[in-house]
């Protein structure tokens, strides 16, 4: 029997001052951590409105893994500490340690998030090795692969929060690997970032 998809949200703990710096840097720290925990717990709803994957948390500070956090994360959603290293190195342990099954990762910060896009992504990886959800600010905001391929996935040497992040990413990946795109998301990152979401149609307020 196929193992069940897992769905593993990125998130770094809403306390002011631990997350968000850049948008804090633009919009105050107390703004920007009224926006983290809608941001988190919009998403949080999203991936629990439907039960055909499983969905956890992988929260750093690795201290704050058992934190309540209540109205920004459900106390349901299994949680994991993200570990040591670079985000590349951090997510590919997690992908790898879930690969039984088709597994996903998302960040905490896509307002504009939807179950129609985790269903497509994982509809994508019954046909494709590798989905991607490109992101406005050359980054991603979804990496996805099967179980064939989860224990292989390496992401070394990527300019992390740069304009040729998934340019990097995908260029970390072999040649042969089947790779489908899912739609183009804002992440609310910074001021900017934040500004064009609001300036677009809102799904969630932040």
């Amino acid at each position: 029997m196929a193992a069940k998809p897992t769905l593993i949200i990125f998130a770094k703990s809403p306390r002011m001052g631990v997350s968000k710096t850049r948008l804090a840097a633009g919009i105050g720290p107390v703004r920007a951590w009224r926006v983290k925990r809608a941001l988190d717990a919009y998403t949080c709803r999203v991936a629990l409105g439907a039960q055909k994957w499983q969905t956890l948390l992988a929260v750093a500070p690795a201290k704050d893994e058992a934190a309540a956090f209540p109205g920004a994360w459900p106390i349901n959603v299994g949680r994991i500490g993200q570990g040591k290293g670079d985000l590349g190195e951090r997510m590919a342990r997690a992908i790898q340690r879930f690969g039984r099954g088709p597994v996903c990762i998302i960040g905490s910060d896509l307002p504009d998030l939807t179950v129609a896009d985790i269903h497509a992504a994982f509809a994508a990886l019954r046909r494709h090795d590798v989905v991607i959800g490109p992101a406005r600010d050359g980054g991603f905001w979804l990496i996805g692969l099967g179980p064939r391929h989860a224990r292989r996935l390496r992401l070394n040497n990527i300019r992390w929060s740069h304009p040729q992040t998934l340019r990097d990413t995908l260029a970390q990946l072999p040649a042969h690997w089947r790779i489908a795109h899912l739609r183009t998301l804002e992440d609310v990152d910074d001021a900017a970032s934040l500004k064009r979401y609001r300036d677009g149609q809102a799904v969630v307020e932040v």
